[in-house]
């Protein structure tokens, strides 16, 4: 049997949790910059969300929150992508993926495929039914679920591995 790494929950009141979020946000606008070097790379493969599933299932929701705010803040200011139209559905979903990744991290006390999947799904089901509210669209609210499964795929098996693999 494998060994699982060490899951924490940082509180606002540690630097630690700052400089992990940080650096966590830097992850968040390379890999973007990665994959928008293909052609729809952002919305086929989710990368600003990678890190934020990471930060927030390794050191909790807060380091997660941190992350999911600040990372499509950033990337849109500095390079205009998410363009500000769909910026209120995307830190919609960063949040909702640092607050389940944080929980399931908590309650499970361990990282699988199963738990990671299980985040993966519900920030994207809950997600999807609020950009429908924002957008009053179902196509564009649909548009993960269409094109976006190399991306959720790399969010469970990519998380997963890197915090298997990850051991303090």
């Amino acid at each position: 049997m494998i060994a699982q790494p060490k899951l924490y929950s940082l509180p606002y009141t540690q630097a630690r949790t700052y400089v992990a979020a940080g650096l966590f946000v830097i992850g968040n606008i390379l890999l973007p910059q990665l994959f928008h070097l293909v052609p729809d790379g952002g919305k086929i493969w989710l990368p600003i969300y990678f890190f934020t599933l990471v930060g927030a299932y390794k050191y909790g929701w807060r380091v997660g929150l941190l992350t999911a705010l600040l990372s499509p803040l950033v990337n849109s200011w500095l390079f205009g992508m998410p363009a500000p139209a769909v910026l209120p559905a995307i830190l919609l979903k960063s949040v909702l993926l640092a607050i389940a990744a944080g929980v399931v991290s908590a309650r499970s006390g361990k990282v699988t495929l199963l738990t990671t999947l299980l985040v993966v799904i519900s920030y994207q089901a809950l997600g999807t039914l609020g950009e429908w509210i924002i957008t009053s669209s179902a196509n564009v609210a649909l548009q993960d679920a269409r094109i976006a499964l190399p991306g959720m795929l790399l969010q469970i098996f990519g998380a997963t591995a890197l915090l298997r693999l990850w051991r303090n």
